[in-house]
């Protein structure tokens, strides 16, 4: 564990991923997994932006919507799974200041830009199911276009302090970060000056994204849930709900790891920390990987289309 030794320097031109501590005899093993689901996460997402467009039945606001995530999908999944896999794989550990930050700024921005996504979703499924007659004459294309435009100006603008900040801090302890990404917390911790100001920020860009976001989903589904229940049969009621399970499932697939690994981080101190790393990096790939699968299963018109394309394939 020689890497962990301190260093006396003022800023650093490069840091150092340590990777998966305690387990790089299994790194080749390990990387199995990362890989697969890396690929499941492009053929899933490609397959979906692929049948989307070559499909007008499918030029919908909720396959639109579904597009924007896969395309967040793939831009998160791939700001930190190649480096990741070049660790286990090449023991390439260097990452430059600049791309550093700037892995930081993506992984911030495109984890927020999933939540984004899954209120506009939650808006279209209020939409489709409390108002049906508006919800083509609201939902128009213009519309989804500016509802998409404005989660990528939040998020991006909301994840620029993160960057900003860590480049004004002053490193002059060690450039090793225990981690296989550079995640905003594990950067700041290296910093020897004063970061409370970016522990402020993070509070209240969580409450500011994260917290409106479920906040307006929790609200839509409220209303839809009181419109479900007004439906006169039992029947009615099941197929309306219907329509909603890959959306809640895919809110399921981003907050619940997301939420696990930060309680793991926060309070369970004692756990080591190759877990704390698998952990970490296991729930940023599990969104990307279950969301084409569950759009994929669930969802009939994709699913066809799927099917579909294989059999002609084989013929």
């Amino acid at each position: 564990m020689s890497d962990f030794n301190t260093t006396d320097f003022t800023n650093p031109s490069t840091f150092i991923l340590f990777g998966i501590p305690g387990l790089e005899a299994a790194y080749i093993w390990i990387s199995i997994p990362f890989c697969a689901m890396y690929a499941i996460t492009m053929l899933g997402n490609f397959s979906i932006l692929f049948i989307v467009k070559r499909e007008p039945s499918l030029h919908e606001p909720m396959y639109y919507f579904l597009c924007m995530l896969a395309i967040t999908d793939l831009v998160m999944s791939t700001s930190t799974v190649p480096k990741l896999l070049s660790i286990l794989w090449f023991n390439s550990r260097e990452i430059s200041f600049s791309a550093c930050l700037t892995q930081m700024y993506f992984v911030l921005s495109f984890s927020a830009m999933e939540s984004g996504i899954l209120v506009a979703m939650a808006f279209d499924r209020y939409m489709a199911i409390c108002h049906p007659l508006r919800h083509s004459t609201i939902l128009t294309n213009s519309v989804v276009a500016k509802i998409g435009l404005a989660v990528v100006l939040r998020c991006g603008i909301f994840a620029l302090p993160y960057p900003f900040l860590a480049s004004r801090w002053p490193y002059c302890r060690t450039n090793i970060i225990p981690d296989s990404y550079c995640g905003h917390i594990a950067v700041v911790n290296l910093a020897c000056g004063d970061i409370r100001i970016s522990s402020y920020y993070g509070l209240f860009d969580l409450f500011a994204e994260i917290g409106i976001d479920v906040f307006f989903i929790t609200l839509s589904y409220t209303q839809i849930l009181r419109a479900i229940f007004r439906l006169p049969t039992k029947d009615a009621r099941l197929k309306t709900f219907g329509t909603c399970i890959s959306h809640l499932c895919a809110i399921c697939a981003l907050y619940v790891p997301d939420f696990f690994s930060s309680l793991v981080y926060r309070f369970d101190h004692n756990m080591p920390l190759h877990l704390q790393v698998l952990i970490d990096s296991v729930s940023l790939l599990v969104p990307p990987v279950l969301h084409p699968i569950i759009y994929g299963v669930r969802t009939k018109q994709i699913r066809g289309r799927l099917l579909q394309l294989f059999t002609h394939k084989e013929t």
